[in-house]
């Protein structure tokens, strides 16, 4: 029952802390439907390393998740391939959680991709008398020939047949190349309703703060999950921040991890390019810039570095 238990607390901990009783997640039903899931889904193995937990790990799950996406070190993602995919089914069956499991479920490719570089480049081996060598990190080279390899034939996300159609004339009437609106495909997979721990929604998994700057209303309806409203807000946004480096990959780096950090970080290490500064951004953006590279080519045959500038 610990396996149980650990994936039904660390549902319980994304659940926004302030909602109405009726939406709460009865304990029993959690722990039956997660325990139904798991034993009809799930490898034993994987069973083993959540039976291995303790309720203090388990409320972190989803924790830690984040936490290894928002780190340096892209091949520590590796590590919670089975974790992610273990987790996000079992987020999609509540309503209260299904958001998460969406945004979940939209970056397993993340922890497929951190275990097929951890393959191609292993740990060095510790030498006697000597220190520790360095950890081994991804070239932004090998990072795109494994996602051009991870979309090769991957098939069209369920909302973009509906989607793209209506959505490029969004971005083509902020005067953007239209191109961009597959952002989509690798923000949410093309579904509105799909919401990270740290408060993105939408589309375009926009940041609170981000859609009131770009004056989206957050209430009474959050307008992040109108898909029309939420891909003028970040057409709008990539215009800036492509205005602000010049350069699209550095600007989808931070639409990402942010403006601020990412000029920090060009600033300290005298960075001009992405592939410059790409091992010292977070690990979700180290991947997320070849990923959208790598999307872009697969479903326009286009090149991120040669779409024109915004008119």
């Amino acid at each position: 029952m610990k396996a149980f238990l650990t994936l039904g607390l660390a549902v319980l901990w994304a659940t926004p802390p302030v909602r109405p009783a009726e939406d709460r997640l009865r304990l029993d039903d959690l722990l039956e439907s997660g325990r139904q899931w798991l034993e009809e889904n799930v490898d034993p193995g994987v069973l083993k390393a959540f039976e291995a937990l303790d309720e203090a790990e388990a409320r972190r799950l989803l924790r830690d998740l984040q936490r290894r996406l928002a780190g340096e070190y892209v091949l520590d993602l590796a590590a919670m391939r089975d974790t992610a995919r273990a987790l996000a089914p079992v987020l999609e069956r509540f309503e209260a959680t299904r958001g998460y499991g969406l945004w979940l479920r939209t970056r397993l490719d993340y922890f497929d991709a951190a275990r097929e570089l951890r393959l191609l480049i292993p740990e060095p081996k510790p030498e006697p008398g000597r220190p520790p060598p360095p950890r081994p990190v991804p070239t932004p080279e090998q990072e795109r020939r494994v996602w051009r390899k991870q979309v090769a034939d991957r098939p069209l996300p369920r909302g973009a047949a509906v989607y793209v159609p209506r959505l490029k004339p969004v971005f083509a009437g902020e005067k953007m190349p239209p191109e961009l609106v597959w952002l989509a495909e690798v923000e949410s997979s093309f579904n509105p309703q799909a919401r990270s721990p740290a408060g993105a929604a939408g589309l375009y998994q926009l940041m609170p703060g981000t859609a009131k700057e770009l004056g989206l209303s957050l209430t009474p309806r959050d307008e992040r999950l109108d898909p029309e409203k939420c891909a003028n807000a970040a057409a709008r946004y990539l215009r800036y921040l492509h205005g602000r480096f010049r350069d699209w990959p550095l600007a989808l780096a931070a639409y990402n991890c942010g403006e601020g950090r990412l000029r920090a970080l060009m600033e300290r290490h005298r960075a001009r390019t992405f592939d410059q500064v790409a091992a010292r951004l977070p690990a979700e953006t180290q991947m997320y810039v070849p990923k959208m590279e790598a999307v872009l080519q697969r479903r326009e045959g286009r090149s991120l570095t040669r779409l024109p500038a915004p008119q």
